[in-house]
């Protein structure tokens, strides 16, 4: 069996243990709970008939006065930059996470995930901003963890591209 490890990162309360709370156990809770330095779940997951353990560390959330401690990235083979559409500045914080994290882990795949789909009603990140990351050749997903809403299949996907490595 195959085993990789994957980092959530992005700004405080975009969504990202809500998503792996999801993902690893289906379920979803409206209830807030920082998280405070990283939690580690693990998931199996079979793609091109392999068995794919995917070791999850879901890292305290960056702002302002938080940097990411490097050595929860240690030993990644990929990670999931998250971003909340209904703050445009936790975009911004998901791409300068990613220039940072590029400049010491080369060529560790990634995806991006707009979380939060469902709060329609609030989106506030421009569609144009998201299709420029995309023609730079990001992957990205618009998710709900509450809705369950691509969820899995960003998984899949950061899955697929980790076993091509």
């Amino acid at each position: 069996m195959i085993q990789k490890k994957i980092c959530m990162l992005g700004s405080f309360a975009v969504g990202k243990s809500s998503l792996v709370r999801r993902f690893v156990e289906n379920m979803f809770s409206d209830k807030y709970m920082t998280t405070i330095g990283v939690k580690i779940e693990k998931k199996i997951i079979d793609l091109k008939n392999q068995s794919l353990t995917l070791v999850i560390w879901d890292i305290a959330g960056e702002n302002g006065f938080h940097q990411i401690q490097g050595t929860y990235l240690r030993g990644m083979s990929g990670y999931i930059l998250v971003a909340d559409k209904t703050r445009t500045g936790t975009l911004d914080t998901a791409m300068n996470i990613h220039k940072t994290v590029g400049q010491a882990f080369r060529d560790v795949p990634f995806i991006l995930l707009m979380n939060k789909m469902d709060l329609t009603g609030q989106w506030d990140v421009q569609e144009s901003a998201i299709d420029k990351l995309s023609n730079d050749g990001w992957d990205i997903f618009k998710t709900s963890a509450k809705t369950v809403q691509n969820v899995e299949e960003a998984f899949n996907m950061l899955g697929l591209k980790m076993l091509e490595k």
